[in-house]
C-alpha cells in the first residue's frame, strides 16, 4: 500500500502525522469528554425535565451501553469498509448525536440521542488508535502512540469543569451543542488528512451475538436499577430474566462461533479470569461514585455546577499523575502488590466519604478525592496490563474488544445499580423524620458504604493475582501485529 510505503520510508517525517493526529486527537476528544460531562448536568437535568435520579442517569447508562455495543465492531467494520470511512461515519453520527441531544425536549427524546452518540462514540477511539498505529513507524511508534494520551488524560479532568461553567453560566443543551463546531472540525481534518486505507476480506458477521448482547445487558442494567428500590418488583424480575435468558443464549453462541463478536474462550485461563473480575469490581466501585459525587455536591452541599465541576478536579488530576508511576512500578514488582495497594487506598477513601455529613469541609472531600484518584491511577493500568498478559497467546488479539466493551457494560450496571440503591435509601431515612439534608446525606453515606464493601471485595481478589507465566518463541514482530490489531478489536 502507497500509504504505508511512504510512512515507513526514509522521507518520513512528524509533519506527515500532524493532520492524522489532530483528526483522531479531536475524535477521541469529543468522546471521552462526554463521557463526563452528563455527571456534573445530571442534578440540573433532573430539575428541568421534572424526572427523578433514576430515570435520568439512563442519559448516563443508555450512552455507556452503545459505547460496549459497538466496540467489537470495530475491526470487522474497519476491514470491511475501510478506516477512514468508518472513522468519517463515526464522528459524524457522533456529531449528528450530540445535536439532537441538545434539542431533547423530554427524558426519553434525550435517552435515545444518547444511544446515538454511544452507537457513533464507540468505535472512535479503537479504529482512530489503529490508524495512527499504523501510519506511525515502528521506532516512533511509542512517542507517537504517547501523544494519543493527551485527551485521555485530559478529558476526564476538563469535562466536569467544562460542563459545570456550561451548565451554570449558560444552559445543559450546550454540553451537547458544543460538539456539533468540534465535530465540524474534526470531519473537515479527517477528510483532508486522513489516508484511504485497503479493505480486507472478511469473515460473516456474528448476527445472532450483535442482536444478543444488548438486549441482555440492557435488560441486566434495567433489572439491577430497579432492584435498588426493590428486588422483588415485578419491573426487577422482568429486567433480571430477560436479560439472564438473553445472557446464556448470548453465551452459548458466542462459544459455537468460529469468530465470534467477543472471544469468551478466554476465560478458560483462570489468570484472565481473576484480572478481569479485579478490574469490573474496581470499575463498579469508581465509575458509580464518579456519578453520585456530583450529585452529592449539588444536593446536599448546595453547590452550582461550576464549583462542583472544580471540586472534582484533584480525583482527575491525581489519577493522571500516578498512572505513569504505576506502570514504571509494574515492571519492577507486578500487578498483585499494585491492585492490592490501590484497591485498599480506594477502600479507605470511600469509607472516609461515606461518613460525609452537610457540614462536611470542601478540604476533607477534596482530599479523600484526591487520594482516591491516586488509587485508581496505581491500580488501573497494572491491572489491564496483567489480564491482557494472561490470556492465551492465540487470543490476545481479540482480547481488547472484550475487556473494552465489558468495561462499559460494568459502568452502565454502576451507575444504575448505585443510583437506584441511593434512591431507595433517600425514602428510607425520609421516612424515619429529622433534617432532610441530614437524611440525604446519611442514604449518600449508605450508598459509599456499598462502593466501598465492592472495592475491599477487588482488594481481597488481589491477593490470589500470580504473574502470568511467559510462553517462549513468540516473535517480536508477531506481538506488534497482535498490538495492531488489538487496537480495533482483532
Amino acid at each position: 500500500m502507497s500509504t504505508k510505503k511512504q510512512v515507513q520510508g526514509s522521507e518520513f517525517s512528524l509533519r506527515q502525522l500532524i493532520g492524522p493526529l489532530m483528526a483522531v486527537i479531536l475524535g477521541m476528544m469529543m468522546v471521552i469528554l462526554d463521557s463526563t460531562v452528563v455527571n456534573v448536568a445530571l442534578p440540573r437535568l433532573v430539575e428541568d425535565f421534572s424526572s427523578s435520579v433514576t430515570t435520568m442517569q439512563w442519559t448516563i447508562t443508555g450512552y455507556t451501553l452503545a459505547l460496549s455495543a459497538v466496540i467489537p465492531l470495530a475491526g470487522w467494520m474497519t476491514d470491511r469498509f475501510g478506516a477512514k470511512r468508518i472513522f468519517l461515519l463515526t464522528i459524524i453520527l457522533f456529531t449528528l448525536g450530540s445535536a439532537l441531544c441538545s434539542l431533547a425536549a423530554s427524558p426519553a427524546q434525550l435517552i435515545l440521542y444518547r444511544i446515538i452518540q454511544g452507537i457513533g462514540g464507540g468505535m472512535v477511539a479503537p479504529i482512530g488508535m489503529a490508524i495512527v498505529f499504523r501510519l506511525a513507524p515502528r521506532d516512533k511508534i511509542g512517542s507517537i502512540m504517547g501523544m494519543l494520551g493527551i485527551p485521555m488524560l485530559l478529558a476526564p479532568a476538563l469535562g466536569p469543569v467544562l460542563s459545570g461553567w456550561l451548565v451554570e453560566y449558560a444552559t445543559w443543551h450546550w454540553i451537547f451543542l458544543i460538539n456539533v463546531p468540534l465535530g465540524a472540525i474534526a470531519i473537515l481534518v479527517s477528510i483532508k488528512y486522513l489516508p484511504a486505507f485497503e479493505t480486507k476480506s472478511v469473515p460473516s458477521l456474528d448476527i445472532l451475538g450483535i442482536l444478543l448482547a444488548p438486549v441482555a445487558f440492557s435488560m441486566l442494567a434495567y433489572g439491577v436499577s430497579e432492584g435498588g428500590t426493590s428486588w422483588t418488583s415485578a419491573s426487577t424480575l422482568t429486567g433480571l430474566s430477560i436479560g439472564g435468558v438473553a445472557l446464556v443464549l448470548f453465551i452459548i453462541v458466542e462459544l459455537r462461533q468460529k469468530q465470534p463478536l467477543l472471544e469468551l474462550r478466554v476465560f478458560r485461563s483462570s489468570d484472565f479470569t481473576r484480572g478481569i473480575v479485579i478490574a469490573w469490581l474496581m470499575q463498579i466501585a469508581l465509575f458509580g461514585v464518579m456519578v453520585l459525587i456530583p450529585l452529592f455536591y449539588q444536593t446536599v452541599k448546595g453547590y452550582g455546577p461550576l464549583k462542583t465541576g472544580l471540586v472534582m478536579l484533584p480525583q482527575a488530576l491525581a489519577s493522571g499523575l500516578v498512572m505513569p508511576i504505576g506502570g514504571k512500578l509494574f515492571d519492577k514488582v507486578g500487578a498483585r502488590p499494585l491492585a492490592i495497594t490501590g484497591l485498599s487506598i480506594i477502600t479507605f477513601c470511600m469509607f472516609m466519604l461515606s461518613r460525609m455529613t452537610p457540614d462536611t469541609s470542601l478540604l476533607y472531600i477534596m482530599g479523600f478525592l484526591g487520594l482516591m484518584g491516586a488509587g485508581m491511577g496505581l491500580t488501573m493500568m497494572p491491572v489491564n496490563t496483567h489480564v491482557l498478559q494472561s490470556a492465551p497467546k492465540q487470543l490476545v488479539s481479540r482480547v481488547t474488544p472484550l475487556t473494552t466493551a465489558a468495561q462499559q457494560v460494568m459502568v452502565s450496571f454502576a451507575v444504575a445499580g448505585l443510583t437506584g440503591y441511593l434512591t431507595s435509601q433517600m425514602k428510607v431515612h425520609a421516612e424515619s423524620g429529622g433534617n432532610p439534608l441530614q437524611a440525604a446525606a446519611s442514604a449518600y453515606g449508605d450508598t459509599f458504604l456499598v462502593a466501598a464493601g465492592i472495592a475491599a471485595l477487588g482488594a481481597l481478589l488481589a491477593l490470589i493475582l500470580r504473574k502470568p507465566k511467559a510462553v517462549p518463541g513468540e516473535s517480536e514482530e508477531g506481538a506488534s501485529q497482535a498490538q495492531a490489531s488489538m487496537m480495533t478489536g482483532h
